[in-house]
């Protein structure tokens, strides 16, 4: 028989269950409300933003996200305001907006964070928060970013963790600082009004929680939430092989020069802890692609995450095992007034280091090296219908490396990116001056292995008005994605334009503000994945079908993989000498 007590104890810990997933589904409701109000297609197809519930210290609770390179941020914003407003100064209805990378905005002046307080009762309970890249904040360039900033002030409009709303009250001061310093206020504002209902939507789901099961129930939720979170982590930490792992790898350049950046990372990994130690890497830089030490926690938490438990629902308990290190003023913790405009060219490899360090020891986990970069683009110009100013901002796709057992995947994001989109071609056609002439798979038949590396994408715009630019930040473009196991690299990302008159120019890894004419394409390429294990051991079989579904060709079969194929029948009649002697061995 079981007595009162127990079944009351049991009763408690279904509740606290209860209210821990109440809470996750809050941080997803957030999320969803936000796509569907925005105004800009970065939001509402490309899912460029995040959103989530902290606790009243900051820790994270949940987080919806569309791009992984936000898990962390919110933390930082949290706590940026917990620091700037002491007890008192937050009052229920307020509204704090931040984008300072440096203090606590963490990535670029184009993703905006609004946050929240959460008042119960009268008391601080926790902090809606939310973080969106909208498609202009100003500066000197459409599109509020580059490739040719120096400093932070050519970047755009900084929002240095002031109030937006006053006790429900609209700042309108700010608003009208916002409306008369971008180029598309309608829908910075519209965004903006956007993130303000999901954290009023956080706000309205916390307090009915309260309401439902009482003020302390869903304290000692949070607290569960948080406790689970790092007891799963240690329990995968236990899993681990122990002991110290390095790699090295070059970022392109800054945009401003040619000399190639080192990074490093020594990650060590013990009963308890997960360090990973980022010292010695260059200094912050004059160009754009520095990133500050919010951003680059975020990029660890996310392979930290793949390392451990992928499916595990984000929250600050899962991170607690985890230390980052980085000298301050550095590319990996950048301080004012340092550009961060395309921060992600750095950030990323705070992952793909920790990834290339891990990979030999972690095979079941880690793949091959992937694009790496966001591939990202400005475009701009003038539509030729509505004869009004427009603007593309978007990612592009690539190719992943290949896996212990699996080819790589091919035509998705960056692991910065994570589950985004770019903007789809009828999207891109109606709203925009351009057209999508192309939109393929990149069948370059880089990557060899074993299992061979993802294939990348190209993309095609043609301008369909005079007087467009584009920008565009494509790393990897002079360091390839590596091979694992004795696998090949991969091949880089770059663009290309063909004029009108059929000249080309690039291929370019950066460029800022490329003038477009009516009938010049833009190609955008990106990375085919790197290769897994020796490509002497993929069977014959597997690469005949490479071939004849032009993944390769029957000279790369050859070369690359010792094998014959018929180029008409694409049936194997032989294997090389080199083969031969693979398989002898």
């Amino acid at each position: 028989m079981i007595s009162d007590k127990e079944s009351k104890g049991y009763q408690d810990l279904f509740t606290l269950d209860i209210v821990k997933d109440s809470l996750v589904a809050i941080g997803e409701e957030m999320f969803y409300a936000l796509a569907r109000t925005s105004m800009s297609p970065i939001i509402y197809e490309v899912l460029d933003y995040a959103s989530g519930l902290t606790d009243n210290k900051g820790q994270l609770l949940t987080q919806g996200n569309g791009v992984t390179g936000f898990i962390g941020l919110l933390t930082f914003m949290v706590k940026e305001t917990l620091h700037k407003f002491k007890a008192g100064d937050l009052k229920p209805g307020d509204i704090i907006i931040i984008n300072d990378p440096y203090m606590g905005g963490g990535s670029h002046l184009s993703d905006v964070g609004l946050v929240m307080p959460i008042f119960y009762q009268g008391e601080l309970v926790a902090f809606s928060a939310n973080k969106a890249h909208w498609t202009e904040v100003g500066g000197k360039d459409p599109g509020s970013w580059t490739t040719d900033s120096t400093e932070i002030f050519q970047e755009g409009l900084q929002f240095p963790c002031i109030k937006l709303f006053e006790e429900g009250k609209l700042n309108q001061a700010v608003a009208d600082i916002i409306k008369a310093n971008v180029r598309f206020p309608d829908l910075s504002l519209g965004d903006m009004w956007a993130q303000v209902a999901a954290l009023r939507t956080g706000e309205r789901r916390f307090i009915e929680l309260c309401d439902k099961y009482s003020k302390d129930i869903v304290l000692a939720s949070i607290e569960r939430l948080l406790d689970q979170g790092e007891q799963m982590t240690r329990k995968e930490l236990a899993q681990l092989p122990k002991g110290t792992y390095e790699a090295v790898d070059y970022i392109d350049d800054d945009g401003m020069s040619d000399e190639p950046l080192k990074v490093q990372v020594k990650v060590t990994i013990t009963e308890d802890q997960f360090i990973c130690d980022f010292r010695g890497s260059h200094p912050q830089v004059l160009g754009p692609v520095n990133c500050s030490y919010a951003a680059l926690v975020s990029a660890v938490r996310t392979i930290f995450l793949a390392v451990t438990n992928p499916s595990q629902d984000v929250n600050d308990g899962i991170f607690r095992p985890l230390e980052i290190i980085a000298d301050k003023g550095s590319i990996f913790a950048c301080e004012r007034p340092a550009a961060v405009s395309t921060y992600w060219e750095s950030m990323i490899y705070g992952s793909d280091l920790v990834w290339k360090a891990l990979a030999p020891v972690l095979p079941h986990r880690l793949t091959a090296g992937h694009l790496l970069s966001v591939g990202a683009i400005v475009l701009a110009g003038m539509h030729p219908d509505t004869k009004e100013p427009f603007l593309i901002v978007e990612p592009s796709a690539g190719g992943w490396g290949a896996g212990e057992g699996k080819d790589g995947e091919t035509g998705q994001f960056c692991i910065g990116d994570g589950e985004t989109f770019n903007v789809p071609v009828e999207v891109a056609e109606t709203r925009y001056g351009v057209r999508v002439d192309e939109y393929s798979l990149r069948t370059d038949g880089g990557g060899a292995g074993k299992y061979r590396g993802g294939s990348g994408v190209i993309r095609s715009y043609r301008a369909l008005t005079d007087n467009q630019t584009i920008t565009a930040t494509f790393g990897r473009h002079k360091f390839l994605p590596w091979g694992a196991g004795g696998g090949k690299e991969g091949t880089r990302n770059e663009f290309d334009i063909i004029k009108a008159n059929g000249e080309k120019a690039g291929p370019f890894g950066k460029y800022a503000r490329y003038p477009l004419n009516k009938d010049d394409v833009v190609h955008l390429i990106a990375a085919t994945g790197g290769g897994y294990g020796n490509p002497l051991e993929r069977t014959p079989e597997k690469v005949a079908w490479d071939v004849k579904n032009e993944y390769i060709s029957s000279t790369q079969a050859k070369a690359d993989y010792g094998v014959i194929i018929n180029p008409e029948t694409f049936m194997v009649e032989g294997i090389t000498e080199e083969r031969k002697q693979k398989e002898r061995s």
